[in-house]
């Protein structure tokens, strides 16, 4: 009897808990565990990450960013071939295998574009830097914290949606009630039609003094299909 009390006294904190919060100060926590000494600003490292997905290879990716610098270089190898996007500041080149010249049809076949490394480079620093990017400009978050239970676990969850010049997307985060850790998050294209996906984050890997996830396993919202998982370490 003594279990099921603490029990039921801890949903009950659970569940005020989420009504006297704020998104604001759920986000601040959140931010506080993620980046306790506020390194975000001038993160400046190398990191890898490699990609694990149903019937093909691992593409490997490193990844150095310099936030004050404004300087993104993402280095991927797969099935033997490497090829970069660099950017300082506005300034993109590309290479394949070591060469700034590439042909037009390996141009096209790895997408080695700048339009596509921007891609690339808004992609990394998004989801790497979050939860800290939910205070970029152009994101709004919904008033209410919500309460779900995804997964079997309970949750403190963030509606975020976006100016129309920054994304199209609704997102949700998810934190823990007690650490304030992001340990899921979701995105709609059109949240009625159910699409988009869903990522489970599982683990910390400390990088330049943030505990990022180190490991996003990905699934579509409609039918729990896996697409794949990226995993995070530190560069040697």
């Amino acid at each position: 009897m003594r279990h099921i009390a603490i029990a039921l006294l801890f949903l009950g904190a659970i569940q005020t808990f989420s009504q006297d919060i704020t998104a604001t100060q759920l986000l601040d926590k959140a931010i506080s565990y993620h980046d306790p000494n506020n390194q975000w600003k001038g993160f400046n490292t190398t990191f890898h990450v490699v990609m694990e997905t149903p019937k093909s290879s691992d593409r490997k990716s490193s990844i150095h960013l310099n936030i004050p610098k404004e300087f993104f270089e993402l280095e991927v190898e797969k099935d033997g071939v490497r090829y970069a996007y660099r950017f300082e500041k506005e300034n993109c080149t590309t290479s394949l295998n070591g060469s700034d010249t590439v042909s037009d049809d390996d141009r096209k076949k790895y997408r080695l574009t700048c339009e596509r490394g921007r891609l690339m480079k808004n992609y990394y620093t998004y989801l790497y830097g979050l939860p800290m990017k939910l205070k970029d400009p152009g994101t709004n978050l919904d008033n209410t914290v919500e309460r779900k239970v995804f997964k079997g676990k309970e949750y403190l969850v963030l509606k975020v949606n976006y100016d129309k010049d920054v994304g199209d997307d609704i997102w949700y985060f998810y934190f823990d009630p007690i650490t304030f850790a992001m340990e899921v998050y979701q995105f709609y294209h059109d949240e009625q039609k159910g699409d988009g996906e869903y990522i489970l984050l599982k683990d910390i890997e400390e990088i330049n003094g943030i505990k990022m996830p180190k490991t996003r396993a990905w699934y579509y919202n409609s039918d729990d299909t896996y697409l794949g998982t990226d995993i995070l370490s530190k560069a040697e």
